[in-house]
């Protein structure tokens, strides 16, 4: 049995998530592993800072996801070609969830970017890496974009 059956691979469709996705898809192929790729789409409840009525909420979020899906199955048909590997959009907080998915799909590592948040950025948006890494029962490479 393969030390990784199943890789997750958290993405946010930025410039990164291709050198994400390459070294997901090169552990992939050394462990002939599965490769689940997730982004995490935000919720309503963090939309609602902003000034928009309630009802457009829920649109808004629906109009992400959808979004999100399409350029789901284009970015796993790009850098996924040669592997199994599957990608799926939800929605909520991203550390959350990716941690809650690794658990549900019974990960064997996840495998994310780092965005390298500094300064007041960083105190004010937090680390979604960091919180994974604290809260993971799985082991997480982070990889950190050039």
């Amino acid at each position: 049995m393969s030390m990784f059956s199943k890789i997750l691979c958290p993405v946010d469709f930025s410039e990164s998530s291709a050198a994400i996705a390459k070294t997901a898809r090169e552990f992939a192929i050394k462990f002939d592993a599965d490769v689940l790729v997730v982004y995490v789409a935000p919720s309503m409840i963090q939309y609602e800072i902003f000034d928009l009525p309630a009802a457009s909420l829920p649109q808004l979020v629906g109009d992400i996801v959808t979004g999100a899906e399409k350029t789901m199955t284009e970015f796993v048909d790009k850098h996924f070609s040669d592997v199994r590997a599957t990608g799926k959009v939800v929605s909520g907080d991203a550390a959350e969830a990716i941690v809650n998915l690794a658990q549900a799909e019974k990960a064997d590592i996840i495998i994310m970017s780092t965005h390298g948040r500094q300064g007041l950025n960083r105190l004010l948006f937090g680390s979604v890496a960091e919180k994974v890494v604290k809260t993971s029962a799985v082991p997480v490479m982070t990889i950190r974009p050039q």
